[in-house]
């Protein structure tokens, strides 16, 4: 018997039945609309308005003005609403100043649903790692510019007319629509500054934005652009691959069997990292009316960010030595870790390696939509969409320095548990004389592709008989989605060192991570850029179009997903004198074709080669047919309380990588990631409730419970699995994470409090709580849903009168199990940011703000268990200046 089925029908029929005995009758509730609001006071009130005559559950967060998001960044905006986390990263890249990726209730970004005015919007990553070997179905919002957005909604229940993907949700980002405007002629533009106080630089910020519509409002046209760039800086200590166990095989296990079993460090790094972030484009877009039923879009956008980066890691090289020598006596080993180790040095044994690694990075999304709105009567009208979206993300070269120091110098380490930095040293000479030997690799050109092209038909007939059934929504939809990651050429190094050793040096800035705290090498050399790049380009030989056995094509970091989607839905609303709701089937047709390599020994089982070694294609086809049911239902128990119960099914399709991408690994720990064809979509069976009362104007209480029980969740597993080796030329056995399928769940509970206090100012706060379980034991015993956050809490204030604004808010996550770093589970520590802003309206024509983010400082906390970390990152804080100009 399928109980999930079995549960949900009961609560659907539940619905119905009690609806069938509501008293019919008067006006159903409005659909989500768009008006012109201006200031903190109206988007609040807008937000609620819209969130109080939805049918479902909505939170909605509206723009303050033309091109004013409540805070800076859409992520950042979007984090303040309840059951809303948001991470910095999409992979191994560690945390970050801006928001990047939104989930919801507790789990990973991937099960959230990222659309633009309701369609899919192709997305890629600048990092490298989440160009091929990370690859998920979230949306980067670094692409996606505040000063675009008119208003986002956030679909915490489900409905069929609404597009499948997102298991927990789906956020809707709507921008501007030239009809919309209230002024035939609108122009509007910023002058801005943005100061990164760690990166001690002051960079421009620019917007500007111009509507025309004719008088008699049957054509429009809006032209958008934006120019922004900033220098960031991050400071840190990493342990790249986590703590790795002793074995009992181990040379050290010999001399020191108590050793056997207990975790050490494998690196320990001092690492600065340097970006320069350019992001431009813009958003064209254009509506005419032929015809008083007819109204026609034409929408374009496009976002490129040029992300230029320098990742400088000066590490303690313990997979070299703490596996053959034994420590010093005097030792100590705690809770299975050697928390206190010194090393004497040993002639020949090098106990640093240092990695210089600058990359030319970028990434790039755009869409182009065609609309047509027809109203084919009174009682019934169509929408068609068509439209292609693409997004890209390149890191065309990679100059890369790997070298090692401190030879016969000894290292020592002392741990303090996951809420501090390790104490650690290495001896020896750690100057550019002192370099024992070089090492290069990833000079290779990475690329992602992710393209769709759809088409929706979608109608709404209408009944105006005073029945209980107001209106039927039934449509279709067509998708056809390929991502591929691409590694078609690259570099062949020559004798880069010569070149190199003697090229311009700098060094690690003057109070280096004087915020992490603890102690460890700061005052660290590098070689500049410029250097780096130039002892590469000169003494490597590019090798393009060639794909054969003398050719760089890394046929090993390429795979391509292909997905048919076709889905058909139907959704009957429903109404009475103080009840509404709907009841609906969404089908889902999906065809995958999925396309990768895995790596051989035996060149008779080869079907392509390279400099990287040999591979045999792989090729797998995967069915997927599902009935996806819905049902929400909104009770109006009086003037001010709003009752909304709902219940679905919705699915998620596995992270492209997860699908595609073929095994990778790190040689310094031997450890790295696959992908698994095999995997099934993960299944969700949603039952949600939330009662909301509107005690004043802008003013709101509400509490919500909602469970997911997530059949054939993604988890991961470590196998072994044979990879070629840039540093030994040949096959060697590493430690792979790959995904798979294990059944989850989370329940949980949201309470939000809005409140106006006199005519200017004004609070809010909310709390979510989240308990989520996986039936996967991760290796460290554990049962976590990756994403999970037991308590994420926000409190804010405002002000605001005719002429001046100010607001401070307040958000803290708890921790959550981010992925495997290497083998091993790693979790991102508690945090919370601190944000405020501050506005002037100088004239009717000149406003001016403030804004300033990560004002407390934050440092990001990661750790594998609460006696190993993994990293400590320090960004820095972040303030806005910027004037507006209106006309």
């Amino acid at each position: 018997m399928n109980t999930r089925k079995t549960l949900l029908s009961a609560a659907i029929v539940s619905c119905i039945a009690f609806s069938a005995h509501a008293q019919q009758a008067a006006p159903t509730a409005t659909d989500l609309d768009t008006v012109t609001v201006t200031g903190i006071r109206g988007s609040m009130e807008k937000s609620l308005d819209t969130k109080r005559e939805a049918n479902a559950r909505v939170e909605v967060v509206t723009a303050e003005d033309v091109g004013k998001l409540p805070a800076h960044n859409v992520a950042d905006t979007l984090q303040r609403l309840p059951g809303v986390n948001i991470s910095s990263s999409s992979a191994d890249e560690g945390g970050f100043d801006e928001a990047d990726r939104v989930s919801l209730r507790g789990t990973s970004p991937s099960l959230t649903q990222t659309l633009i005015n309701g369609h899919t919007v192709g997305s890629a990553d600048w990092f490298v790692l989440s160009q091929g070997n990370n690859v998920g179905r979230s949306v980067s919002y670094s692409l996606l510019p505040s000063e675009l957005v008119s208003s986002v909604e956030v679909n915490k229940s489900s409905q069929a007319k609404l597009q499948d993907g997102g298991t927990t949700g789906t956020v809707n980002i709507i921008t501007r629509k030239p009809l919309e405007f209230s002024k035939q002629f609108t122009a509007e533009g910023s002058i801005g500054m943005v100061r990164s106080d760690q990166a001690k630089s002051n960079d421009p910020q620019y917007s500007a934005l111009f509507n025309y519509k004719n008088e008699e409002n049957t054509f429009g046209v809006m032209v958008q652009g934006f120019s922004q760039k900033r220098e960031l800086r991050r400071e840190a200590q990493e342990i790249p691959g986590g703590f790795f166990q002793i074995g009992p095989k181990d040379p050290v296990a010999l001399t020191n069997p108590d050793l056997i079993g207990v975790n050490v460090p494998g690196l320990l790094g001092s690492t600065l990292f340097e970006q320069t972030r350019e992001r431009k484009g813009g958003l064209v877009s254009l509506q005419f009316k032929p015809t008083d039923t007819l109204t026609l879009g034409l929408n374009g956008f496009s976002s490129e960010l040029k992300a230029n980066n320098y990742n400088r890691n000066f590490m303690m090289f313990g997979n070299s030595f703490a596996k053959v020598q034994a420590p010093n006596p005097g030792y100590v080993v705690k809770d299975g870790v050697l928390t206190n180790a010194t090393y004497a040095g040993v002639p020949g044994t090098n106990y640093a390696v240092y990695d210089m690694i600058y990359r030319e990075s970028k990434a790039k999304s755009s869409y182009v939509t065609f609309d047509a709105d027809w109203q084919i009567s009174d009682s019934l009208t169509a929408k068609f969409q068509a439209g292609s979206t693409k997004g890209t993300g390149e890191t065309p070269r990679q100059y890369i320095a790997e070298v090692t120091l401190a030879g016969g110098g000894g290292a020592s380490w002392a741990t303090h548990g996951s809420g501090s930095p390790i104490d650690w040293n290495v001896g020896g000479d750690l100057s550019p004389n002192g370099v024992t030997s070089f090492g290069t690799w990833g000079n290779q050109q990475v690329t992602a592709e992710d393209k769709e092209k759809w088409a929706t038909l979608d109608f709404n007939q209408y009944f105006n008989d005073g029945g209980v059934l107001s209106s039927l929504d039934f449509g279709v939809r067509f998708a056809d989605h390929k991502r591929e990651a691409l590694s078609p050429e690259g570099a062949t190094p020559g004798d880069i060192w010569s070149a190199l050793k003697n090229g311009a040096t700098s060094n690690y800035p003057n109070g280096f991570a004087g915020d992490i705290g603890g102690t460890f090498p700061r005052n660290i050399w590098y070689f500049t850029p410029g250097a780096l790049k130039e002892a590469v380009t000169n003494n490597s030989t590019w090798l393009a179009g060639n794909d054969g056995p003398t050719g760089r094509h890394n046929y090993g970091a390429e795979w391509r997903v292909k997905e048919r989607n076709f889905a058909g839905y139907v959704q009957a609303n429903f109404r009475g004198d103080w009840w509404s709701g709907n009841l609906g089937l969404r089908y889902v047709n999906i065809k995958q074709d999925i396309d990768t390599y895995n790596a051989v020994s035996n060149a008779a089982d080869a079907d392509v080669s390279s400099l990287f070694g040999m591979w045999e294609r792989m090729a797998f086809q995967n069915k997927r047919n599902r009935v996806l049911p819905s049902a929400n239902i909104k009770f109006d128990l009086d003037d001010n309380l709003v009752l909304r119960v709902a219940a679905s099914q919705t699915q998620t399709l596995p992270d492209y990588s997860a699908l595609g991408a073929s095994s990778y690994g790190s040689d310094l720990n031997r450890t790295g990631g696959g992908g698994n064809p095999n995997l099934k979509p993960t299944l969700s069976t949603n039952l949600d409730a939330n009662l909301e009362w509107y005690f004043m104007p802008r003013g709101l209480l509400s509490i919500g419970a909602y469970h997911m029980d997530l059949k054939d969740y993604i988890a991961f597993d470590v196998v072994s699995r044979q990879l070629y080796s840039e540093l030994t030329n040949q096959l060697e056995t590493y430690q792979i994470s790959t995904p798979i399928n294990a059944d989850g769940k989370v329940t949980g509970v949201e309470v939000a409090y809005e409140q106006p206090i006199g005519e200017y100012f004004g609070v809010n706060a909310n709390y979510t709580y989240a308990n989520g379980t996986t039936a996967h034991t991760w290796s460290d015993g554990s049962h976590n849903l990756l994403g999970t956050s037991k308590n994420t809490y926000n409190v804010g204030a405002y002000f605001e009168n005719e002429r001046f604004g100010a607001r401070v808010s307040y958000t803290h996550r708890s921790s959550f199990l981010i992925s495997l770093s290497g083998t091993n589970p790693y979790y991102q520590d508690d945090f919370g940011t601190l944000s405020a802003s501050l506005s002037f309206k100088a004239t009717d024509w000149l406003s001016i703000s403030l804004d300033g983010l990560n004002l407390n400082n934050p440092t990001y906390k990661y750790y594998q268990t609460a006696a190993i970390p993994t990293s400590f990152y320090s960004n820095g804080r972040q303030y806005y200046l910027n004037f507006r100009f209106k006309y």
